[in-house]
C-alpha cells in the first residue's frame, strides 16, 4: 500500500507537468513547467549571483542587493514594488544562497504580464541610492545579529564553515561578516548589479497554468528589449585535500553545549555521462542516519537522553562541487562531546562492517523520496527544484532520474561510501561550549 501510495504521488506529478525551454535573443533563458490543476501561477528570476561570487571584504554584498531590488527603480518608489504585487493579489519575495539570487511572484494567471513588466524594470532600471543604501544596510545587520550573533546554532555553523573550507568561498556568510557590511557602500551594491544583474545572467522559471508560447511571448515582449552584459570571467575556486582532522571550540551565549562535525565528500557530478552512484548511497546514509525517530543518530543519542537534538545533513548539488556531510548535535549538558562523537563513529562503523538491513534500507528510500515528491506536488517547488538545478549548473532533467537513481542503492553502496570518506583526515569538528 505504502509504495502504491508514492508511486501514485509520482505519476500525478508527471501527468500534470510538463516542461518548454526558449533561450531570448539576449542570451536570457526560460523554462516553463505546465501545470492546469489550479488558475494560479509562479514566477521566478533566478541570477547566478550568490555568495560563492563575491570577494574578501565585500562578503555579504550579493544579499544586500537582494535587499535594494525592491527599493525603487525609474519607474517606481522605493517599496512600491511589494504594493503593486499585493493590490493584484499575489504574493512576492526573494532569497539569496551560495549559489544564486532568485525573485518570485505567486499570483493569479492573468496577472502574470505584471510580473514581467515589474521584475524586467528592475533587471535594468534599478536605482540605488545612497540615502536608501544606508537605511537597508542597518537592516541587513540587525539581521545578521538575529541569524547569527543571538544565535549559539548560528554561531557554531559559521565558525564550521570557516575551518571546513581553506580557500573555498563557502568559508564566508551569505549575510556577510559584520566587519564587511559596516564598511560597506552604496557604490558596491551598484557594482554588483553591474556586474551580474543581466538576461544572460538570468534564467525565467515559470510554473502553473499557463501556455507556454504565450509565456515566450510575453518573455520576448518585456525581457527581450534588455541588452546582454559581459559578466566578470569566474575563476576556479578549488579547496585543498585535506589532510587531517580540524578541531576547535568556540564559546556563546547558550544553555546547552552543541556540536558540529562534518567529512569533506562528493557531490553529484554535472557531467550528465557520468554514472556515479556515490552520490546517491550518500544522499541514503543521510535518510539511514537521521531524519525520523526510529534512525541511527535519534536512537543513539536523543532516545538514550544525551541528546536533546540531532540530525544528519547531506546537500547532494552545489555550483562550487564541494560540500560536507554533517552532524549537528545539542547535547545534553551531562554528555562530552568526545562521547557524542564516538557514538556517531560507532554508528558509521557499524554501517562499514554490517551494512544496513533491508527494512532499513527501504524505509529511508520511501522517506526520501517521498520528500521529493511532496515538494513537486507544489507549483512553486516544481519551479525552485528547476531553477536551483540551472543555476547551479545541472540540467533540470536530471530530477527525472533522481528516483530512479536512489532505488538502486544497496547495503554495500553505502558501506562503502562510509568506508572511503568518513576518516578522521577529512573530518572537521567545532564544539559550542556555553557561557551562562
Amino acid at each position: 500500500m505504502r509504495n502504491l501510495i508514492f508511486f501514485s504521488f509520482f505519476f500525478s506529478f508527471n501527468v500534470f507537468s510538463s516542461v518548454s525551454e526558449y533561450t531570448l535573443d539576449n542570451g536570457m533563458r526560460v523554462i516553463v513547467n505546465e501545470d492546469h490543476r489550479a488558475p494560479v501561477v509562479v514566477s521566478q528570476v533566478w541570477y547566478q549571483a550568490g555568495s560563492i561570487d563575491e570577494v574578501n571584504g565585500k562578503t555579504g554584498v550579493a544579499h544586500v542587493l537582494e535587499h535594494m531590488m525592491f527599493k525603487g527603480t525609474k519607474n517606481t518608489k522605493p517599496g512600491e514594488f511589494s504594493e503593486i504585487i499585493a493590490r493584484s493579489g499575489g504574493r512576492e519575495n526573494a532569497f539569496t544562497g551560495t549559489d544564486y539570487t532568485c525573485y518570485f511572484q505567486t499570483m493569479e494567471k492573468s496577472n502574470l504580464e505584471l510580473s514581467f513588466r515589474m521584475e524586467s524594470d528592475r533587471m535594468q532600471n534599478l536605482i540605488i541610492s545612497e540615502e536608501e543604501f544606508n537605511k537597508e544596510i542597518k537592516v541587513v545587520m540587525e539581521e545578521r545579529r538575529w541569524r547569527t550573533e543571538d544565535k549559539p546554532e548560528g554561531q557554531l555553523n559559521e565558525s564550521f564553515n570557516a575551518l571546513a573550507f581553506k580557500a573555498h568561498p563557502y568559508s564566508r556568510p551569505i549575510v556577510g561578516w559584520m566587519n564587511d557590511l559596516e564598511s560597506m557602500t552604496y557604490e558596491d551594491a551598484q557594482e554588483w548589479y553591474a556586474n551580474w544583474y543581466s538576461p544572460n545572467n538570468a534564467l525565467l522559471v515559470v510554473s502553473g497554468d499557463v501556455e507556454p508560447d504565450n509565456v515566450h511571448k510575453l518573455a520576448k515582449m518585456y525581457f527581450g528589449p534588455l541588452s546582454k552584459k559581459t559578466t566578470p570571467k569566474r575563476k576556479p575556486q578549488l579547496e585543498p585535500i585535506q589532510k587531517g582532522k580540524i578541531q576547535a571550540a568556540i564559546k556563546a551565549q547558550s544553555k546547552l553545549p552543541m556540536l558540529q562535525m562534518g567529512f569533506k565528500v562528493p557531490l553529484l557530478s554535472k557531467d550528465e555521462d557520468t554514472q556515479d552512484s556515490e552520490p546517491f548511497a550518500l544522499e541514503v546514509m543521510a535518510g539511514i542516519l537521521s531524519g525520523t525517530s526510529t534512525s541511527r543518530i535519534q536512537r543513539a543519542l536523543i532516545q538514550s537522553g544525551k541528546a536533546l537534538s540531532a540530525y544528519a545533513s547531506y546537500p547532494l548539488l552545489s555550483r562550487g562541487d564541494v560540500g560536507t556531510f554533517e552532524f549537528v548535535v545539542t547535547l545534553n549538558d551531562k554528555t562530552s562531546v568526545k562521547e557524542v562523537e564516538d557514538i556517531i563513529f560507532n554508528e558509521i562503523k557499524e554501517i562499514i562492517t554490517k551494512g544496513v538491513t533491508e527494512k532499513e534500507l527501504n524505509r529511508v528510500k520511501a522517506n526520501v523520496i517521498a520528500g521529493e515528491v511532496y515538494e513537486k506536488d507544489s507549483m512553486f517547488y516544481q519551479a525552485m527544484i528547476i531553477g536551483q538545478l540551472e543555476t547551479m549548473g545541472y540540467s533540470y532533467k536530471i530530477k527525472d532520474n533522481y528516483i530512479e537513481n536512489v532505488e538502486k542503492i544497496t547495503s554495500k553502496d553505502i558501506a562503502d561510501v562510509a568506508k572511503k570518506y568518513f576518516i578522521n583526515d577529512s573530518l572537521t569538528v567545532v564544539e559550542l561550549i556555553p557561557t551562562n
